[in-house]
């Protein structure tokens, strides 16, 4: 069977009974028996029925989404699956490559289009609903998988699925999710409109059935239980990542794995680089057996304790609620710690779509007979039903206990509650449409009526009467908008497409595909001097201002700056109400935020569709570079350790969105050097982030990197990139010296013979001669760096840019090749801190 693909099992006559059978053969020839409910779900589809699914984690929905492909390639038609975030579109991409061939399978996600022509193509929601309001009922679209359908309920994404089962009349639909509620509305509506039947498919058996249990031991205790009676691996669930980690943390004190398994984890992590300070606390979890996993770390570090799980060899793994999303982690036992979260604007007990979805991970399927779901009780409880206990049946004992409060804002469970999580429904899903100007220009641009499509598209979808109302004058009110600016002009009589309005500008080929600022930005750009020393990081600038906020590292970069200032004032003598009142005017860095702003609003009024998306001044990637930091260094001295993931991905985002807006014609060399550094940087961290975007673009390349082999190529392969690391380390220097921080030199250099004293004497010449150490863009330039470049070894000169201009003192440095390769990073060796 080696190299054969579904393609191949096509029948010549496709029709529901040969597809039904060549389908199934293909999946008896695995050794696979379907289901029942797989069989009915499959049935449907051959028939041309839409079906939604709903059946439990872990009863092959995915399967049933290949057969719905396969008759979709047999009915010679377009078909699409779509999910919620883009490293399941990704791993689908992958999968269905495998099952299809390469040719026959494209993927969109708005970073990237990989054979967008293909008959199956993977995307995520937003860009299917994007295509879906551009072609309305003539887009090329004959089938329609939607997995994890219940984001249709997400506040602010939720349009996105909603907007295929309007315009899409034509298409079949499969709609998939293991906690959906009631879809009697989804069943009616979808026949109502695409004229097919609609079946309902439903079973609440389980392949592996769950057991529940409420527990008031200490959460220690607890999984030491777990542990004894073979109920691992198990999966600790935290509702934020702090507690994770401070959870795996506490459970070091257990001797989770014996000496053969530890032996085990150490052979298959290898030689897996743990490069940041909490990956050298996550390699001390791993190797006890205890994984760690949220959304705040490396993907490198998640996708390792994720192959650690699936081998058999972590027996618990402390994380957040995310893994729901689909993630693939054999989990035999799930422990939820709280019933209650925080949900970003206050804190309420678990919905049961939560609680399902989180549950649902329990038991494996293949390898698990039972899976085990269990509830913590609150700790205050725990710990009063402990200090009674101890207290005994004697009254007046018990009378002495003084009970722990609840801590404030907390929002009580029991098992009362536990009981009625288990047995709710998830709740039914609410729709969350959304007018914007895309909307409205995508509608406007395709043929025909637009007034009559918005019409229909804002009177015949989901939401209530009143809120279509809104939605309504909302339109109305963008229209008017697009009129005024000039962006839209309406026609007296009909065009030859049958158009009442068109628009009067260009829009981009993938409009409202990718970043929807792109085009502000090229804009932009005209407004910078190419002459100026700043130019690259302007440039750069430009596009982090059309990147989303990264709360968390914006939040740390405020709260720094903050406590600087404080502290500088309080040396000031300044008094506490003006510190609090001057406090106030802080924030995090914004560079060229006048002039962007300026420039934004002067845009927005000819391209009034950009008002969806608010500029967004910001410095990550350039304070990074200005900094002249690693990338460790920077989470450290921000405290990001525990969602240096997020730092990450911001970085990747900034990296992509250089390579894919500045166009060539305006880089200059400074500007190159910057996107090469910023990408070697990524790449370096964490290199799975670029390789998965550059796969994209290149598929049939083979995937290479494993659990024990996850390094980058040599940080020295990309010579301009590396040179450009080499003058970051040597800046660093600089800065460090010029704010007199003899410490964190001797950090630095300790290893080179260089300690805080060394740097302080070597320095205090310097000093006696000069008043300052200037650290402008001047100072940084190339004319102040000589690089003398040997086969393994480079000789470098940081030449110091002095008040007088002398430059005659400098830092001498020696950068050893094979070392750096081998961390990752230049590899610096201070020689000499001298006049020459």
């Amino acid at each position: 069977m080696e190299g054969v693909t579904l393609i191949d099992q096509l029948p010549a006559a496709p029709d529901p009974d040969n597809l039904f059978e060549a389908f199934a053969g293909w999946v008896q020839e695995r050794g696979i028996t379907l289901y029942p409910a797989q069989e009915e779900a499959l049935i449907e589809l051959v028939s041309g029925a839409n079906v939604i699914l709903s059946t439990p984690t872990g009863s092959g929905k995915s399967l049933v989404a290949a057969g719905a492909h396969f008759a979709a390639l047999g009915r010679d038609e377009c078909s699409f699956y779509t999910a919620p975030i883009k490293a399941l579109v990704s791993e689908k991409f992958f999968d269905l490559c495998a099952m299809f061939g390469t040719e026959n399978v494209g993927m969109m996600t708005g970073d990237a289009s990989v054979n967008p022509d293909a008959p199956i193509v993977c995307c995520t929601a937003e860009v299917l609903a994007n295509i879906a309001l551009r072609d309305g009922a003539d887009a090329d679209i004959g089938l329609v998988v939607m997995d994890e359908f219940h984001f249709y309920a997400e506040r602010d994404r939720g349009w996105a699925w909603q907007i295929p089962l309007l315009e899409l009349p034509k298409a079949q639909f499969l709609l998939m999710s293991a906690t959906l509620g009631d879809v009697t509305r989804f069943e009616k509506d979808l026949a109502r409109r695409t004229g097919r039947p609609t079946a309902v498919v439903r079973s609440v058996t389980r392949p592996v059935p769950l057991t529940y249990e409420y527990l008031d031991t200490p959460l220690h205790e607890t999984i030491e239980q777990l542990l004894s009676v073979q109920k691992a691996p198990v999966y600790v669930v935290h509702f934020t990542q702090a507690a994770a980690i401070e959870r795996a943390q506490a459970l070091m004190s257990i001797n989770v794995c014996t000496r053969a398994e530890k032996d085990a984890i150490a052979a298959l992590i290898g030689n897996f680089r743990f490069t940041t300070r909490f990956g050298r606390n996550l390699s001390r979890f791993v190797r006890h057996g205890i994984g760690v996993h949220h959304a705040g770390m490396l993907p490198k570090y998640r996708r390792l304790v994720e192959r650690l799980a699936q081998a058999g060899l972590l027996k618990v793994i402390c994380g957040t609620d995310t893994l729901g999303v689909g993630v693939n982690v054999p989990i035999r036992t799930v422990v939820f710690t709280a019933l209650s979260k925080y949900d970003g604007t206050r804190v309420r007990r678990l919905r049961a779509r939560e609680f399902h979805q989180i549950a649902g991970r329990a038991g494996r399927a293949g390898f698990d007979t039972v899976g085990y779901v269990v509830a913590q009780a609150p700790e205050h409880v725990v710990e009063n039903q402990k200090a009674l206990a101890k207290a005994g049946d004697d009254p007046k004992k018990r009378r002495k206990v003084v009970r722990k409060k609840a801590p404030d804002g907390f929002v009580s469970w029991d098992e009362d509650t536990f009981t009625k999580l288990i047995a709710a429904d998830p709740e039914p899903l609410q729709s969350r449409f959304q007018v914007s100007h895309a909307m409205l220009l995508s509608v406007i641009a395709r043929p025909g009526n637009a007034f009559q499509g918005m019409k229909k598209l804002l009177t015949d979808n989901h939401e209530e009467r009143a809120a279509q109302r809104r939605h309504i004058g909302q339109a109305i009110a963008i229209y008017r908008s697009l009129l005024s600016g000039g962006v839209v002009e309406q026609l007296a009589e009909p065009d030859a497409d049958g158009r009442y309005a068109r628009i009067t500008v260009d829009l981009q080929s993938d409009f409202a595909l990718n970043q929807p600022l792109s085009t502000f930005a090229l804009a932009a750009f005209e407004l910078l001097d190419p002459a100026s020393p700043s130019y690259a990081l302007d440039v750069l600038s430009v596009v982090e201002s059309t990147l989303d906020d990264p709360r968390q590292i914006l939040a740390a970069q405020e709260n720094k700056a903050r406590g600087e200032a404080i502290a500088e004032m309080k040396a000031d003598g300044m008094e506490y109400e003006e510190r609090m009142e001057r406090i106030q005017e802080i924030t995090y860095p914004k560079p060229l935020e006048e002039l962007l702003e300026g420039a934004y609003e002067i845009y927005r009024r000819g391209h009034p569709w950009v008002g969806d998306h608010p500029l967004r001044s910001k410095s990550v990637a350039r304070d990074l570079y200005e900094r002249a930091m690693t990338f460790t260094e920077y989470v450290g001295a921000y405290e990001l350790a525990r969602t240096e993931g997020l730092v990450l991905r911001y970085l990747s985002s900034a990296y992509k969105a250089l390579q894919q807006t500045v166009p060539e014609s305006i880089k200059t060399d400074d500007l190159v050097d910057l996107i090469e550094w910023l990408g070697e940087l990524v790449r370096q961290v964490d290199s799975s982030l670029l390789d998965e975007w550059e796969q994209l673009t290149n598929p049939a390349a083979e995937e290479t990197a494993g659990v024990t082999d996850e390094r980058p190529a040599p940080v020295t392969a990309n010579r301009r990139a590396f040179r450009v690391l080499v003058r970051n380390a040597m800046f660093r220097r600089v800065e460090l010296a010029a704010l007199r921080r003899y410490h964190e030199l001797g950090e630095l250099d300790d290893g080179s013979g260089w300690d805080a004293a060394e740097w302080q004497e070597s320095m205090a010449d310097y000093y006696e001669e000069h008043d300052e150490l200037l650290t402008g863009p001047d100072a940084r330039g190339p004319k102040l760096l000589l690089i003398e470049e040997e086969p393994t070894l480079w000789k470098v000169r940081q030449i110091f840019d002095d008040p007088a201009g002398d430059h005659d003192w400098g830092i001498s440095a020696e950068v050893d090749l094979a070392a750096s390769d081998e961390a990752g990073r230049a590899m610096i060796r201070v020689t000499a801190v001298d006049r020459l």
